[in-house]
């Protein structure tokens, strides 16, 4: 698989950062291409993209999370992507960014140095994009403080946040105890979200998170 990492350092607090790439939903907003992303449960999501003139869709799994650290995800149908993120403070309200994407090419052999490139353009686009969603917004649309380890939930949020109130119902959105998905419908990115899964760091603190638009709940998510 091609693989592409780009890092990108932005002005708001390792938390904040962390918290909005825990609501997938809400990746149209800041990645290329990317049309949708359904939260099915705490470690499923269903992405739909425009790629390459194409509507691609495709189920994935999120195999770790670790608070304020690392996020990672692949794909368990469609094409071969996977991808993970990672958060390092800088301190004060700075956060390093790092993403890192590994896609299947779609073409022969011979297009693998074009799609390459593409993506990579493609990658260093949605983090600069990222970083002026989140430093105009000053803080996350939600949040969610669990964490997963080998794709299973090992310790569930204490400190979630968003719009919702308690028992989430992934396919509408609504619920109530914090969710992961409170702003912006969608999600996204080619056929290529993608990066490399090795192991995670240990955990951060799991019970803080900050209030979203409906106030910090303490339920399951």
């Amino acid at each position: 698989m091609a693989r592409v990492t780009e890092t990108i350092d932005v002005n708001v607090p390792v938390n904040t950062a962390y918290n909005q790439w825990t609501q997938f939903e809400s990746f149209p907003q800041f990645m290329d291409g990317v049309e949708q992303v359904t939260q099915l449960s705490d470690t499923r999501l269903h992405w739909k993209a425009d790629v390459g003139g194409k509507t691609k869709e495709w189920d994935a799994e999120i195999t770790e999370q670790t608070p304020d650290q690392r996020i990672a995800w692949t794909s368990t149908t469609g094409a071969r992507n996977a991808g993970v993120v990672t958060f390092q403070s800088l301190g004060g309200d700075r956060t390093r960014v790092q993403l890192q994407m590994d896609v299947e090419p779609d073409g022969p052999v011979e297009s693998a140095g074009v799609a390459l490139g593409a993506l990579q353009r493609q990658v260093k686009g949605d983090l600069e994009k990222f970083k002026g969603f989140i430093e105009s917004r000053g803080q996350p649309t939600g949040a969610w403080r669990g964490e997963i380890h080998g794709g299973e939930t090992t310790n569930t949020a204490s400190g979630s946040t968003g719009s919702a109130s308690s028992g989430l119902d992934y396919a509408s959105g609504t619920g109530t105890g914090g969710t992961r998905s409170t702003g912006g419908t969608g999600a996204g990115g080619d056929d290529g979200i993608g990066g490399d899964h090795g192991t995670g760091a240990t955990s951060a603190d799991t019970s803080g998170g900050t209030a979203g638009s409906g106030g910090t709940e303490t339920g399951p998510r």
